[in-house]
Protein backbone atom coordinates (compact mmCIF):
# COMPACT_ATOMS: atom_id res chain seq x y z
CA UNK A 1 0.00 0.00 0.00
CA UNK A 2 3.00 2.71 1.00
CA UNK A 3 4.78 1.37 -2.28
CA UNK A 4 1.66 2.45 -3.94
CA UNK A 5 1.18 5.71 -2.54
CA UNK A 6 4.58 6.40 -3.21
CA UNK A 7 4.29 5.94 -7.24
CA UNK A 8 1.07 7.66 -6.95
CA UNK A 9 2.23 10.73 -5.60
CA UNK A 10 5.45 10.39 -7.65
CA UNK A 11 3.24 10.61 -10.67
CA UNK A 12 0.73 13.07 -9.36
CA UNK A 13 3.64 15.66 -8.57
CA UNK A 14 5.40 15.04 -12.28
CA UNK A 15 1.32 15.76 -13.71
CA UNK A 16 1.41 18.96 -11.46
CA UNK A 17 4.91 20.16 -12.66
CA UNK A 18 4.75 19.75 -15.94
CA UNK A 19 0.70 21.00 -15.77
CA UNK A 20 2.17 24.27 -14.07
CA UNK A 21 5.63 24.49 -16.73
CA UNK A 22 3.03 24.37 -19.02
CA UNK A 23 0.53 27.01 -18.47
CA UNK A 24 3.51 29.27 -17.04
CA UNK A 25 5.10 28.63 -20.62
CA UNK A 26 1.54 29.36 -22.70
CA UNK A 27 0.25 32.55 -20.39
CA UNK A 28 3.24 33.50 -18.86
CA UNK A 29 4.77 37.20 -19.49
CA UNK A 30 6.87 36.83 -22.63
CA UNK A 31 9.81 39.10 -24.02
CA UNK A 32 11.36 39.69 -27.15
CA UNK A 33 14.63 39.89 -25.83
CA UNK A 34 16.82 37.85 -23.28
CA UNK A 35 18.58 40.73 -21.31
CA UNK A 36 20.95 37.99 -19.85
CA UNK A 37 22.16 36.49 -23.47
CA UNK A 38 21.62 39.99 -25.19
CA UNK A 39 19.98 38.65 -27.83
CA UNK A 40 16.56 38.29 -29.81
CA UNK A 41 14.29 35.30 -28.83
CA UNK A 42 12.43 32.94 -31.35
CA UNK A 43 8.90 34.31 -32.17
CA UNK A 44 6.15 31.83 -32.01
CA UNK A 45 6.16 30.84 -35.71
CA UNK A 46 2.96 31.05 -38.11
CA UNK A 47 0.69 27.81 -38.88
CA UNK A 48 0.28 27.02 -42.42
CA UNK A 49 0.01 23.93 -44.64
CA UNK A 50 3.76 24.72 -45.76
CA UNK A 51 5.54 25.26 -42.64
CA UNK A 52 3.20 22.02 -40.79
CA UNK A 53 4.08 19.24 -43.75
CA UNK A 54 7.52 21.04 -44.56
CA UNK A 55 8.52 20.56 -41.02
CA UNK A 56 9.55 23.96 -40.69
CA UNK A 57 6.72 24.43 -38.10
CA UNK A 58 7.62 21.73 -35.75
CA UNK A 59 11.52 22.95 -35.72
CA UNK A 60 10.80 26.72 -35.16
CA UNK A 61 8.42 25.35 -32.71
CA UNK A 62 11.19 24.07 -30.65
CA UNK A 63 13.12 26.79 -31.16
CA UNK A 64 10.23 29.50 -29.38
CA UNK A 65 9.46 26.64 -26.51
CA UNK A 66 13.27 26.22 -25.60
CA UNK A 67 13.74 30.54 -25.60
CA UNK A 68 10.26 31.16 -23.33
CA UNK A 69 10.62 28.00 -21.12
CA UNK A 70 9.36 29.26 -17.59
CA UNK A 71 12.38 30.20 -14.98
CA UNK A 72 14.94 29.17 -17.86
CA UNK A 73 17.97 31.50 -16.83
CA UNK A 74 17.56 29.77 -13.91
CA UNK A 75 17.58 26.18 -15.25
CA UNK A 76 20.53 27.25 -17.20
CA UNK A 77 22.43 27.86 -13.93
CA UNK A 78 21.97 24.94 -12.81
CA UNK A 79 23.15 22.96 -15.59
CA UNK A 80 26.35 25.43 -16.15
CA UNK A 81 26.67 24.59 -12.46
CA UNK A 82 26.12 20.41 -12.60
CA UNK A 83 28.66 20.35 -15.72
CA UNK A 84 31.25 22.35 -13.87
CA UNK A 85 31.31 21.91 -10.76
CA UNK A 86 29.19 18.40 -9.97
CA UNK A 87 30.42 16.29 -12.87
CA UNK A 88 33.77 17.97 -13.26
CA UNK A 89 33.71 18.81 -17.15
CA UNK A 90 36.00 21.80 -18.32
CA UNK A 91 33.01 23.83 -19.99
CA UNK A 92 29.62 24.23 -20.95
CA UNK A 93 28.93 24.70 -24.42
CA UNK A 94 32.61 26.29 -25.00
CA UNK A 95 32.17 28.39 -22.00
CA UNK A 96 34.28 28.34 -19.32
CA UNK A 97 35.57 29.86 -15.53
CA UNK A 98 38.85 30.10 -15.03
CA UNK A 99 40.73 32.54 -12.20
CA UNK A 100 37.46 34.53 -11.78
CA UNK A 101 37.67 35.20 -15.67
CA UNK A 102 34.50 33.92 -17.78
CA UNK A 103 35.60 32.84 -20.88
CA UNK A 104 34.71 31.25 -24.60
CA UNK A 105 36.95 28.39 -25.52
CA UNK A 106 38.12 28.69 -29.45
CA UNK A 107 39.84 25.41 -30.40
CA UNK A 108 39.63 25.05 -34.49
CA UNK A 109 41.15 27.64 -36.96
CA UNK A 110 39.12 27.97 -39.36
CA UNK A 111 40.86 28.65 -42.75
CA UNK A 112 37.18 29.64 -44.84
CA UNK A 113 36.74 32.46 -42.51
CA UNK A 114 40.19 33.46 -42.26
CA UNK A 115 40.22 33.26 -46.42
CA UNK A 116 37.05 35.54 -46.17
CA UNK A 117 38.44 38.30 -44.02
CA UNK A 118 41.55 38.27 -46.37
CA UNK A 119 39.36 38.67 -49.31
CA UNK A 120 37.08 41.32 -47.81
CA UNK A 121 40.32 43.15 -47.07
CA UNK A 122 42.37 42.58 -50.44
CA UNK A 123 38.81 44.34 -52.17
CA UNK A 124 39.27 47.18 -50.15
CA UNK A 125 42.55 47.83 -50.41
CA UNK A 126 42.51 47.15 -54.34
CA UNK A 127 39.02 49.28 -54.77
CA UNK A 128 39.91 52.36 -52.69
CA UNK A 129 43.49 52.44 -51.38
CA UNK A 130 45.73 50.81 -54.11
CA UNK A 131 47.55 53.68 -55.92
CA UNK A 132 46.94 56.51 -53.39
CA UNK A 133 49.50 57.33 -50.66
CA UNK A 134 47.79 55.94 -48.05
CA UNK A 135 49.65 53.98 -45.38
CA UNK A 136 48.08 51.07 -44.68
CA UNK A 137 48.35 48.86 -40.73
CA UNK A 138 47.29 45.51 -39.51
CA UNK A 139 46.75 44.79 -36.23
CA UNK A 140 45.40 41.55 -34.48
CA UNK A 141 43.47 41.20 -30.84
CA UNK A 142 44.17 38.29 -29.01
CA UNK A 143 40.59 37.06 -27.17
CA UNK A 144 41.30 36.25 -23.21
CA UNK A 145 41.05 32.43 -24.28
CA UNK A 146 44.74 32.76 -25.88
CA UNK A 147 46.09 33.60 -22.30
CA UNK A 148 43.98 31.66 -20.26
CA UNK A 149 44.66 28.54 -22.24
CA UNK A 150 48.28 29.06 -21.86
CA UNK A 151 48.28 29.32 -18.30
CA UNK A 152 45.81 26.22 -17.79
CA UNK A 153 46.63 23.81 -20.80
CA UNK A 154 43.21 24.17 -22.46
CA UNK A 155 42.84 22.81 -25.90
CA UNK A 156 42.92 26.26 -27.91
CA UNK A 157 43.09 27.17 -31.82
CA UNK A 158 46.61 27.68 -33.05
CA UNK A 159 46.84 31.53 -32.81
CA UNK A 160 50.30 31.72 -34.17
CA UNK A 161 49.28 29.84 -37.29
CA UNK A 162 46.26 32.61 -37.38
CA UNK A 163 48.55 35.51 -37.12
CA UNK A 164 50.87 33.69 -39.53
CA UNK A 165 48.15 33.39 -41.95
CA UNK A 166 46.54 36.30 -41.98
CA UNK A 167 50.30 38.08 -42.54
CA UNK A 168 50.93 36.00 -45.49
CA UNK A 169 47.45 37.36 -46.70
CA UNK A 170 47.97 41.01 -45.63
CA UNK A 171 51.62 41.65 -47.10
CA UNK A 172 50.29 44.83 -48.71
CA UNK A 173 50.07 45.85 -44.76
CA UNK A 174 52.58 46.88 -42.35
CA UNK A 175 51.67 44.38 -39.24
CA UNK A 176 51.92 45.40 -35.43
CA UNK A 177 52.06 42.81 -32.87
CA UNK A 178 50.52 44.10 -29.73
CA UNK A 179 50.52 40.30 -28.21
CA UNK A 180 53.44 41.05 -26.03
CA UNK A 181 51.77 43.77 -24.34
CA UNK A 182 48.48 42.31 -23.96
CA UNK A 183 47.96 39.91 -20.38
CA UNK A 184 44.39 38.75 -19.19
CA UNK A 185 44.27 41.16 -16.68
CA UNK A 186 44.00 43.53 -19.49
CA UNK A 187 40.26 41.89 -20.26
CA UNK A 188 37.22 41.80 -18.18
CA UNK A 189 36.23 38.94 -16.30
CA UNK A 190 32.65 38.72 -17.59
CA UNK A 191 33.07 39.76 -21.07
CA UNK A 192 34.63 39.56 -24.27
CA UNK A 193 36.40 43.00 -24.55
CA UNK A 194 39.53 44.83 -23.45
CA UNK A 195 39.86 47.35 -20.32
CA UNK A 196 39.92 50.70 -21.92
CA UNK A 197 42.79 52.11 -18.78
CA UNK A 198 44.79 49.09 -19.12
CA UNK A 199 45.58 49.45 -22.90
CA UNK A 200 47.34 52.91 -22.99
CA UNK A 201 50.33 51.18 -24.15
CA UNK A 202 48.38 49.35 -26.82
CA UNK A 203 47.35 52.90 -27.97
CA UNK A 204 50.99 54.32 -28.04
CA UNK A 205 52.46 51.06 -29.68
CA UNK A 206 50.06 51.19 -32.52
CA UNK A 207 50.99 55.00 -32.38
CA UNK A 208 54.46 54.70 -32.65
CA UNK A 209 54.69 52.52 -35.31
CA UNK A 210 52.17 54.71 -37.48
CA UNK A 211 54.20 57.50 -36.33
CA UNK A 212 52.33 59.25 -33.56
CA UNK A 213 53.21 60.12 -30.24
CA UNK A 214 50.02 59.90 -27.75
CA UNK A 215 51.52 61.04 -24.62
CA UNK A 216 48.06 62.45 -23.39
CA UNK A 217 47.43 62.17 -19.94
CA UNK A 218 43.67 61.29 -18.57
CA UNK A 219 41.59 61.38 -15.84
CA UNK A 220 40.21 57.75 -15.07
CA UNK A 221 36.32 57.80 -14.47
CA UNK A 222 33.89 54.62 -13.14
CA UNK A 223 30.64 53.83 -14.40
CA UNK A 224 27.95 54.16 -11.54
CA UNK A 225 26.94 51.02 -12.79
CA UNK A 226 28.12 47.24 -12.51
CA UNK A 227 29.18 45.94 -15.22
CA UNK A 228 27.59 42.53 -16.64
CA UNK A 229 29.56 40.96 -19.85
CA UNK A 230 28.25 38.72 -22.05
CA UNK A 231 29.61 35.73 -21.32
CA UNK A 232 27.68 36.46 -17.11
CA UNK A 233 24.56 36.20 -18.97
CA UNK A 234 25.66 32.87 -21.62
CA UNK A 235 27.22 30.75 -18.78
CA UNK A 236 24.29 32.08 -15.79
CA UNK A 237 26.72 31.81 -13.09
CA UNK A 238 26.44 33.97 -9.79
CA UNK A 239 30.04 35.88 -10.55
CA UNK A 240 30.74 39.65 -9.08
CA UNK A 241 30.32 42.21 -11.85
CA UNK A 242 32.60 44.02 -13.40
CA UNK A 243 33.49 48.09 -13.27
CA UNK A 244 34.14 49.82 -16.08
CA UNK A 245 36.49 52.89 -16.08
CA UNK A 246 36.71 55.06 -18.83
CA UNK A 247 39.13 57.55 -19.83
CA UNK A 248 38.55 61.39 -20.57
CA UNK A 249 40.47 64.45 -21.01
CA UNK A 250 40.03 68.54 -22.68
CA UNK A 251 40.76 67.03 -25.74
CA UNK A 252 38.48 63.80 -26.31
CA UNK A 253 35.88 66.48 -24.54
CA UNK A 254 36.24 68.91 -27.51
CA UNK A 255 35.62 66.58 -30.20
CA UNK A 256 33.03 66.43 -32.59
CA UNK A 257 31.63 62.65 -32.55
CA UNK A 258 29.28 61.87 -35.83
CA UNK A 259 27.73 59.09 -36.73
CA UNK A 260 26.64 58.04 -40.08
CA UNK A 261 24.60 55.18 -38.89
CA UNK A 262 21.49 56.07 -40.89
CA UNK A 263 23.36 57.44 -43.86
CA UNK A 264 22.72 61.14 -42.39
CA UNK A 265 25.50 62.43 -40.19
CA UNK A 266 23.66 62.87 -36.43
CA UNK A 267 26.28 64.44 -33.58
CA UNK A 268 27.04 62.28 -31.22
CA UNK A 269 29.49 61.81 -27.84
CA UNK A 270 32.91 60.39 -27.49
CA UNK A 271 31.03 58.29 -24.70
CA UNK A 272 27.54 58.18 -24.57
CA UNK A 273 25.85 57.89 -21.17
CA UNK A 274 22.86 56.29 -22.39
CA UNK A 275 24.08 53.14 -23.61
CA UNK A 276 26.42 52.81 -20.71
CA UNK A 277 22.85 52.17 -18.68
CA UNK A 278 21.38 50.34 -21.03
CA UNK A 279 21.44 46.57 -22.26
CA UNK A 280 25.64 46.65 -22.58
CA UNK A 281 27.31 49.44 -20.93
CA UNK A 282 30.47 48.47 -23.14
CA UNK A 283 28.88 49.74 -26.06
CA UNK A 284 29.16 53.55 -24.76
CA UNK A 285 32.41 53.42 -26.44
CA UNK A 286 32.08 55.86 -29.65
CA UNK A 287 28.77 54.98 -30.90
CA UNK A 288 29.16 51.44 -30.31
CA UNK A 289 28.32 48.88 -32.96
CA UNK A 290 27.73 52.04 -35.75
CA UNK A 291 28.42 51.54 -39.06
CA UNK A 292 30.54 54.43 -39.42
CA UNK A 293 31.61 57.36 -37.21
CA UNK A 294 34.10 60.34 -37.48
CA UNK A 295 36.18 62.49 -35.21
CA UNK A 296 36.97 65.53 -35.61
CA UNK A 297 40.08 67.01 -33.35
CA UNK A 298 40.13 70.78 -33.27
CA UNK A 299 42.95 70.58 -31.15
CA UNK A 300 45.28 67.93 -33.13
CA UNK A 301 48.95 68.59 -33.21
CA UNK A 302 49.17 67.36 -36.42
CA UNK A 303 46.41 68.01 -39.87
CA UNK A 304 46.86 63.96 -40.25
CA UNK A 305 44.04 61.35 -40.95
CA UNK A 306 43.40 58.05 -39.66
CA UNK A 307 40.81 55.79 -41.09
CA UNK A 308 40.19 52.44 -39.17
CA UNK A 309 38.71 49.52 -40.45
CA UNK A 310 37.50 47.88 -36.91
CA UNK A 311 35.04 45.52 -34.61
CA UNK A 312 34.04 46.26 -31.39
CA UNK A 313 37.68 46.44 -29.64
CA UNK A 314 38.25 49.34 -31.60
CA UNK A 315 35.64 51.25 -29.81
CA UNK A 316 37.60 51.57 -26.62
CA UNK A 317 40.77 52.11 -28.24
CA UNK A 318 40.63 54.43 -31.06
CA UNK A 319 40.15 57.61 -28.30
CA UNK A 320 43.04 56.95 -27.18
CA UNK A 321 44.74 57.64 -30.84
CA UNK A 322 42.74 61.39 -31.17
CA UNK A 323 45.38 63.32 -29.80
CA UNK A 324 47.31 63.94 -33.02
CA UNK A 325 44.80 63.19 -35.52
CA UNK A 326 42.11 66.18 -37.17
CA UNK A 327 40.10 63.46 -38.01
CA UNK A 328 39.55 59.40 -37.17
CA UNK A 329 37.20 57.83 -39.30
CA UNK A 330 35.45 54.30 -37.89
CA UNK A 331 34.49 51.69 -40.29
CA UNK A 332 32.73 48.68 -39.63
CA UNK A 333 32.51 46.50 -42.16
CA UNK A 334 30.14 44.10 -40.53
CA UNK A 335 27.09 46.92 -40.81
CA UNK A 336 28.07 48.68 -43.52
CA UNK A 337 28.91 47.04 -47.41
CA UNK A 338 32.41 47.25 -48.54
CA UNK A 339 31.54 48.79 -51.71
CA UNK A 340 29.72 51.79 -50.73
CA UNK A 341 32.78 53.10 -48.43
CA UNK A 342 33.33 55.30 -51.23
CA UNK A 343 30.43 57.00 -50.62
CA UNK A 344 31.81 58.43 -47.40
CA UNK A 345 35.56 58.59 -47.44
CA UNK A 346 37.66 59.65 -50.00
CA UNK A 347 41.10 58.09 -49.69
CA UNK A 348 43.89 60.21 -50.12
CA UNK A 349 47.21 60.18 -47.48
CA UNK A 350 45.59 58.94 -44.79
CA UNK A 351 47.04 56.70 -42.28
CA UNK A 352 44.42 53.04 -42.90
CA UNK A 353 44.41 50.73 -39.78
CA UNK A 354 42.91 47.56 -40.17
CA UNK A 355 42.21 45.83 -36.27
CA UNK A 356 40.62 42.78 -35.60
CA UNK A 357 40.27 40.73 -32.89
CA UNK A 358 40.48 36.73 -33.45
CA UNK A 359 37.45 36.08 -32.28
CA UNK A 360 36.25 38.08 -35.53
CA UNK A 361 39.13 36.80 -37.93
CA UNK A 362 37.86 32.96 -36.96
CA UNK A 363 34.28 33.92 -37.56
CA UNK A 364 33.93 36.67 -40.42
CA UNK A 365 31.17 35.45 -42.02
CA UNK A 366 29.57 38.82 -41.03
CA UNK A 367 31.72 40.95 -43.09
CA UNK A 368 30.33 42.23 -46.11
Amino acid sequence: MKYNFKNTASVIGTGLTVAILSLCGIFGNKSDFSESERRVLAKLPDVSTETVFSGRFMSDFEDYALDHFPMRDTFRGIKSASVLGIFGQLETNGLYMQDGYLAKAETELSDEMLNHAAERFQYIHDTFLKDTETNVYFSIIPDKHYFLSQESGRLALDYNELVSEMRNKTEYMEYIDIFPLLSIEDYYRTDTHWRQEKITDVAAAIGSAMGINPDAEYATLELDKDFYGVYYGQLALPVEPDTLFYLNNSILDECTVKSYNTGVPVEKSMYDMEKAQGRDPYEMFLCGSDALVTIENPNATTNRELVVFRDSFGSSLIPLLVEEYSKITLVDIRYIQSSAIGSFVEFENQDVLFLYSTLILNNSLGMK
